[in-house]
């Protein structure tokens, strides 16, 4: 049983636009909105039966990548940081969250020249993993490190290859085991934490969302599934097919964080 404050997911809906999505290292096909809209429901039912509060971002129809709200904040028990997404397109993104966030937690924002996606950033424990990529960028990490280095967290930085996003190649599984795609993510630079790493036939696997107890993950990764299974994680897949098509995996859905301040509004 889990004690504590309770878990919030920020979440937002699938826009109209999903098919003008940014892709980066994926080839453009159609996505079928109605479905994704449909996966994304059932995401964030399974995230409620794990415990969590689901709140809503207000839907934004012309902004294509909008449901991937991971990208435009990073949330720690003291603070949240208000991304500056890398891709120009997103940038209007953060303003809804804005308003949200505020609720929950003091401010704090990446400015111009840096740019930070939520989506290079892995919390585990104190310390913090900021993925160097075509998204994020060394201003945006020095950013990062004064901002969470005066609440006490290690800031790393760390190379990312072959991938979009730091998360796309490293997920947190427990305080203390990461799952790992050590082609996208040099391990050493991982060190102090038990390593699983995917199948090599799944190398899009290393995605996997924390909430409660147990973990949210793609239905579309069974050999790496059965190997967190294997070693007692407690596994919910989730088919996330079409927003797979947008570049997006299951931490991006959502921005899950503590409710220390007790709001339940």
């Amino acid at each position: 049983m889990a004690f504590g404050p309770p878990l919030i997911a920020l979440t937002r809906g699938v826009s109209d636009a999903i098919g003008r999505c940014e892709l980066t290292h994926l080839d453009r096909q159609v996505i079928d909105v109605s479905v994704a809209r449909e996966q994304h429901h059932a995401y964030e039912r399974t995230l409620e039966r794990l415990g969590c509060r689901i709140v809503r971002v207000e839907d934004a129809p012309d902004l294509s990548d909008a449901v991937f709200v991971e990208d435009t904040a990073v949330v720690v028990d003291q603070l949240a940081i208000i991304t500056r997404p890398g891709a120009r397109s997103r940038r209007h993104e953060t303003a809804d969250v804005v308003k949200v966030m505020k609720r929950f937690r003091t401010l704090a924002a990446i400015e111009a020249p840096g740019t930070v996606d939520g989506g290079d950033v892995l919390v585990a424990g104190r310390r913090v993993f900021v993925g160097r990529s075509a998204r994020t960028n060394d201003a945006g990490i020095r950013q990062l490190r004064d901002i969470l280095g005066s609440s006490g967290y290690d800031v790393r930085d760390v190379d990312v290859g072959g991938c979009l996003h730091l998360k796309s190649a490293v997920t947190s599984l427990s305080d203390e085991c990461l799952l790992v795609n050590p082609s996208w993510v040099s391990c050493e630079a991982l060190a102090g934490f038990d390593l699983l790493e995917i199948d090599s036939a799944e190398p899009f696997a290393a995605n996997a969302v924390r909430a409660g107890g147990g973990l949210v993950y793609p239905a579309a990764f069974p050999r790496t599934r059965a190997r967190m299974e294997r070693l007692g994680f407690e596994v919910h897949p989730v088919d996330v097919s079409e927003l797979a098509k947008a570049e997006g995996a299951v931490t991006c859905c959502s921005i899950i964080f503590r409710d220390s301040a007790g709001l339940t509004q």
